[in-house]
């Protein structure tokens, strides 16, 4: 699908173009989007708007990292954003010159629905040109990174109060899905900071220099979901070392209680193998009270030395 958005200072904004319409009218700009294009959309790109093919072969590759090139005609952008359910990285392709923005993405793009509404809504505006298009693309973009790194700081949060009372092994699982989501995230947000230092230190794009103020700002987000990623892994970090370091307390524990119930039947064990062996003369095998003698010192040697363990703190 195509949607094509033109404006002039006569008929102000239009939407629901095609190219023909395009082509049959001077416009002072344009901004068509490429949404999941079929084979004979995609050859639009080259037969429309003759754009460099090695820039047409980046969009039809899979994730290209972001990036910015230029050419004689124009400006190639590729950008990253992220699918909120499944966490994946989507390519959002951008061509942009002096009077036009073309994007072009697979896949539906809340980022691209989002600065059409923007659009809509500022549709009088004078300052509307193919630069605020891209300023508020790039916007929608990072502004949906937002909520997917409150979301897994959310998951983090309920991770280390284990409000589900979950296993340790099952909180070690979760707790590494949840590595593995700041990973995608930290892969795509940090080379994203690196494109907008670059667009903003650029000296071609003379509409960037003109908002740079607005730039800058989308560059700050990026920094603040960079930090944001950056502690809630060294928070997972922690917690899992936290996980770790008690259930090592708790095996130690166990041995050690273990080992004090070993070490109490240890003599008792002694007495009742001497007592167990087969020799026809033992002498206190014939007195009257030798049972029973042997149970009360068997029993004072366990009362002594649970009493002592008690006393050195190894039941406290």
């Amino acid at each position: 699908m195509i949607h094509v958005s033109a404006f002039s200072k006569v008929d102000g904004l239009q939407e629901d173009l095609t190219l023909n319409e395009l082509s049959e009218m001077d416009w002072d700009w344009y901004w068509v989007d490429f949404e999941s294009p079929t084979e004979e959309e995609v050859k639009e790109l080259d037969r429309y708007f003759h754009f460099h093919p090695l820039a047409i072969e980046d969009c039809l590759q899979e994730l290209q990292r972001p990036k910015l090139d230029y050419y004689d005609e124009h400006f190639f952008i590729v950008i990253h954003s992220i699918n909120p359910k499944t966490l994946e990285r989507e390519e959002i392709n951008i061509f942009l010159n002096e009077c036009a923005i073309v994007t072009f993405h697979k896949k539906p793009s809340l980022a691209m629905e989002g600065a059409r509404r923007t659009l809509r809504r500022n549709r009088h505006k004078e300052t509307l040109d193919e630069y605020f298009i891209f300023h508020e693309v790039l916007d929608k973009v990072v502004d949906n990174y937002f909520p997917i790194v409150y979301r897994i700081e959310d998951h983090i949060n309920e991770l280390e109060d284990n409000t589900k009372n979950l296993t340790m092994e099952k909180l070690l699982d979760e707790l590494f899905d949840r590595r593995a989501e700041l990973l995608t995230m930290r892969q795509t947000v940090h080379p994203m900071r690196d494109l907008l230092y670059r667009i903003l230190n650029t000296h071609h794009l003379e509409g960037v220099r003109e908002r740079r103020e607005y730039f800058a700002d989308i560059h700050d987000h990026l920094i603040k979901v960079a930090d944001m990623i950056a502690s809630n892994r060294e928070m997972t970090q922690d917690i899992r070392d936290s996980y770790l370091s008690l259930n090592s307390h708790q095996t130690n524990r166990t041995m050690q209680i273990l080992t004090v119930i070993s070490v109490i039947f240890m003599p008792l064990t002694f007495i009742v193998g001497i007592y167990g062996m087969n020799f026809q003369v033992m002498p206190e095998l014939s007195w009257d009270f030798g049972y029973f003698a042997v149970w009360v010192i068997m029993i004072s040697i366990a009362v002594v030395m649970y009493g002592w363990f008690k006393r050195k703190g190894w039941f406290d």
